[in-house]
């Protein structure tokens, strides 16, 4: 792996999320700055793209490259902490506002693994600073996005998060390639404020060689609230799909493979603070489009769609529509292949369907 990461800095290959990761945590150790992560299996990750802690096979010693850069560079701390979010997450919290220097992330293992911090959540970290003028910038990591693999391992309840939102509180973000990713975090110590940041990180994302940045997206641009479509020609644009997260990739891939030349796929990476001015501006060459979509792969009661649509609605475009599952009590489904038939159909509904569709 790390030759990999070696090879494509040194000779311009594509940089996956991993690499990515690391890139923002070692710029920011080599400035000054404290990094701090903890969580369940943080320091391999997951979804094994970390690996911040390698340990010798005969000794077990325990060696974290990102600790050893160079004299004089930013303390880097990575813990595997137990199950008790809540008591973790309130730690975290606590170290976040004595540390304002410091990027200090707590990572649930799966999203919905936030559920058992949920009173930390809304106690603090949403309203510390409307209710005691103590502002946080702890950075959560809740992976994200329907895989197939059961309720329990799809949402990390996105619409808890907005509905929290309000006068500027946090921010709430998907990021959706390694260098959106990586300016984010870096941006979040190099603003002078701070504000919590949750990010609905991927999964399968992680380590997929189609989702890359190169490395001049790293060196020059910065963090992109909304992502347009240079792909297509603005004038043929009859169709206009905004999404945010990973299921992105999922309507690429159906465009490409089918040829659809009317459509234009729009990515909105930070739900709040919601961008309206620059979704407006992204917007604006497509105004001939007669058809405008909210796709997401959340159920209709779930997901970002009751907070973005009376935003979207007020910028003054087309009346957008929902794409997307069905109203649920559960956040997915339990079987494999009925989560694929819907992920299908609901793509599908985004390209050719010309009112709210639910599958």
């Amino acid at each position: 792996m790390f030759t990999g990461w070696k090879q494509a800095v040194w000779e311009g290959k594509p940089i996956l999320w991993g690499l990515a990761e690391t890139l923002a945590y070692g710029s920011l150790l080599l400035e000054g700055h404290p990094v701090r992560l903890s969580g369940q299996d943080c320091r391999r990750g997951t979804f094994s793209h970390r690996h911040a802690a390698l340990y010798d096979a005969n000794t077990g010693t325990r060696y974290v490259p990102l600790a050893n850069l160079k004299a004089g560079q930013g303390v880097f701390e990575v813990y595997d902490s137990h199950l008790s979010e809540a008591a973790v997450l309130g730690f975290e919290f606590g170290f976040s506002l004595n540390m304002p220097n410091a990027l200090v992330i707590w990572e649930a293992q799966f999203g919905d693994f936030a559920n058992g911090a949920q009173v930390i959540i809304d106690q603090f970290i949403a309203s510390s600073a409307s209710k005691w003028n103590r502002d946080s910038g702890l950075v959560m990591f809740l992976p994200h996005g329907y895989e197939g693999q059961g309720p329990e391992h799809s949402s990390a309840r996105l619409e808890r998060f907005l509905q929290l939102c309000a006068e500027n509180n946090m921010q709430v973000v998907a990021t959706t390639t390694p260098a959106q990713h990586f300016h984010l975090l870096r941006r979040q110590l190099k603003r002078k404020f701070r504000k919590p940041l949750v990010v609905m990180t991927p999964k399968s994302l992680l380590r997929a060689e189609w989702c890359h940045s190169n490395v001049q997206d790293f060196v020059s641009g910065s963090f992109q609230e909304v992502l347009g479509d240079p792909s297509v020609n603005p004038s043929a644009v009859r169709r206009v799909v905004v999404c945010s997260g990973k299921v992105y990739y999922d309507l690429l891939n159906t465009r490409t493979q089918k040829k659809i030349t009317d459509t234009a796929i729009i990515r909105v990476e930070q739900l709040y603070p919601f961008p309206e001015q620059q979704l407006k501006s992204v917007l604006a060459p497509f105004a001939k489009a007669s058809h405008w979509v909210w796709a997401q792969e959340e159920s209709y009661n779930n997901g970002a769609w009751f907070f973005v649509e009376p935003q979207m609605r007020s910028i003054g475009f087309g009346r957008f529509f929902f794409v997307g599952r069905d109203a649920s009590a559960s956040p997915a489904t339990g079987s494999k292949s009925v989560h694929d038939n819907e992920q299908a159909k609901l793509v599908e509904a985004a390209f050719t369907e010309t009112s709210t569709h639910l599958v």
